[in-house]
């Protein structure tokens, strides 16, 4: 059986990261220790809501956001899965129609209990759809700072990692996490995928790159690669 990160929530760890002038705040989920993330450059409003989960994460975020004096520009979700998502209508409540960017493959996940597997659970959650549906290889941008878009699809249909090479930061969701990797046991998830995304569009960004992941601290990737252990047995047997 692999393991998979279950440790402890976020808010025991650190929670707030700096890299040049990009500042990020973590805030965590009580239920399944999910982690969204407020991400600005200090000195400038415009700033990013990652994978915002359930409470209290909305509400810290929305106190954060006041007292930061930002101005989200948009809701980016790496995947659509129920813990990743259920923050995006109180934040939306509160603040109006902030954009919700979204990968291309998770757009039915977003509005469909059943696909993003909450209705299963007794705890039905669902956001607005998308204003805009991403797909691999685009660039965003944050300020001045440009962010491409990878494919970790496999723990759920279309998952998308955000990469920012000059900062030296990417957002992966639940496909790696410092010590594990993200399930595949799901009816829409791949085994194969997930394995060839990590390896191809995790593992080839620089040693020194920090992700920050749906679940757990950050790690960097050379720190992944050499210390990650359920990866290393899942690439050891992959095939072909």
């Amino acid at each position: 059986e692999v393991r998979r990160y279950e440790g402890a929530c976020s808010r025991i760890l650190r929670r707030m990261f700096q890299h040049g002038s990009l500042r990020i705040e973590v805030f965590c989920d009580e239920m399944f220790g999910e982690n969204g993330y407020l991400v600005w450059h200090q000195g400038r409003p415009e700033c990013w809501i990652i994978d915002p989960g359930l409470p209290p994460a909305p509400g810290e975020f929305l106190a954060a956001i006041q007292r930061l004096e930002l101005a989200p520009t948009a809701i980016v979700l790496t995947h659509g899965h129920a813990d990743h998502i259920a923050g995006v209508r109180p934040i939306r409540a509160a603040l109006g129609p902030v954009p919700i960017w979204c990968p291309r493959g998770e757009a039915e996940l977003l509005v469909s209990a059943e696909a993003n597997l909450s209705a299963f659970i007794g705890m039905p959650i669902v956001a607005e759809p998308a204003d805009r549906l991403l797909d691999a290889g685009e660039t965003v941008n944050l300020g001045e700072a440009a962010w491409t878009t990878r494919d970790v699809a496999g723990h759920s249909p279309g998952g998308m990692a955000y990469v920012c090479q000059a900062l030296g930061v990417a957002f992966t969701g639940d496909a790696v996490f410092a010590d594990s990797i993200g399930r595949y046991d799901f009816p829409h998830s791949s085994h194969r995928r997930l394995i060839e995304n990590i390896r191809d569009n995790v593992l080839t960004l620089p040693d020194d790159m920090m992700i920050y992941s749906g679940h757990g601290p950050p790690a960097t990737v050379g720190r992944i690669r050499q210390s990650n252990r359920v990866l290393q047995w899942e690439l050891s047997n992959l095939r072909g």
